[in-house]
């Protein structure tokens, strides 16, 4: 049970109706239907709607999660990678509903999706798969990387994708539990991922 309630855009004060209008106006919304976004009523799906109650902490949230989705130094296809790591280390359902359809829709291998999904090691369908779930288990596990992950990443991404990556790791972890915390629902008829 949600612990927020769907707050419907006639409800919405002018500031939360600015955000709202901010997350389905720009770049995540671009060419997408507004109905991945909203329900019926106007309502915001994911985190969103919890990040409605805070409209200042909602709006930088929500900008620094569109920097890193659409102007991440990361192929896109390792940044979902990232992001489906944090998903199953989280066991955070809606994020892993979201994500790993955005990573086979990138060209995330399916194999790679499995994997991830069931804590097994990805194998290598493109550079640097094997690196970054690495990366992004060390660092949620041990809470800092060793030198030899460090390497590996730093060889495929570079200075500024290394920076990125770090950067989405800790900005999907907000993410996660932003939705586990508030027990945010999948949409009618998807099943857990994780199991009830």
């Amino acid at each position: 049970m949600p612990r927020i309630p769907r707050l419907p855009v006639t409800e919405m004060t002018p500031e939360q109706n600015a955000l709202a209008q901010s997350i389905t106006g720009g770049k995540r919304g671009a060419g997408r239907p507004i109905d991945e976004f909203t329900y019926a009523d106007g309502s915001l799906r994911g985190p969103f709607n919890a990040w409605l109650q805070s409209p200042a902490t909602g709006n930088h949230a929500q900008k620094l999660g569109e920097s890193l989705r659409f102007d991440n130094a990361m192929p896109a296809t390792l940044r979902e990678l990232a992001i489906i790591c944090v998903a199953v280390h989280w066991r955070a359902q809606y994020e892993w509903w979201a994500h790993a359809r955005i990573a086979l829709k990138e060209g995330l291998a399916s194999e790679v999706v499995d994997a991830i999904k069931a804590g097994e090691p990805p194998p290598e369908t493109e550079t640097g798969v094997q690196a970054i779930a690495a990366f992004v288990q060390e660092t949620l596990t041990e809470r800092q990387v060793s030198d030899g992950t460090y390497a590996a990443a730093h060889e495929r991404l570079g200075d500024q994708g290394i920076v990125d990556l770090v950067s989405t790791i800790g900005y999907y972890c907000m993410v996660s539990a932003t939705l586990n915390v508030f027990q945010v629902p999948l949409p009618d008829g998807v099943e857990p991922p994780f199991g009830a």
